[in-house]
């Protein structure tokens, strides 16, 4: 319950940083998720193109044992680049800037709170 609520804390964080007057909402992130779901799942231990996203929230960039990541997402993840609130917020929107040569295809998702929302759902997969 603890960790739950820290979680939340950060998403609503990341929202009020992004100028958003609401709270971020999970089951709407579920929703947002669908885009994601091409290559990624929220299974713990089911890769698919990209990494499981199951305990992204609090992780360690490129840390799943036995994924192929690039090689830019393993030097962010040798540098001790963990998967924050703030830190997805930033890579969702905009991948290419955050992990330049990184072979993640998406473009990145603008809307501030369908951001938010995808993480507060992405808080919850543990």
């Amino acid at each position: 319950m603890k960790k739950h609520l820290m979680g939340a804390a950060l998403v609503v964080g990341v929202v009020m940083g992004a100028g958003a007057a609401q709270a971020a909402d999970a089951a709407a992130g579920k929703d947002v998720f669908k885009v994601c779901m091409a290559c990624h799942t929220t299974e713990q231990g089911k890769n698919k193109v990209g990494p499981s996203l199951f305990g992204v929230v609090g992780r360690t960039a490129a840390s799943i044992d036995g994924f192929k990541y690039s090689a830019p997402m393993k030097e962010k993840g040798a540098a001790g680049y963990v998967w924050t609130a703030e830190n997805l917020d930033a890579y969702i929107k905009a991948p290419k800037e955050i992990v330049p040569g990184g072979t993640m295809a998406f473009a990145g998702l603008k809307d501030d709170a369908k951001r938010a929302d995808l993480i507060a759902f992405l808080a919850e997969q543990k």
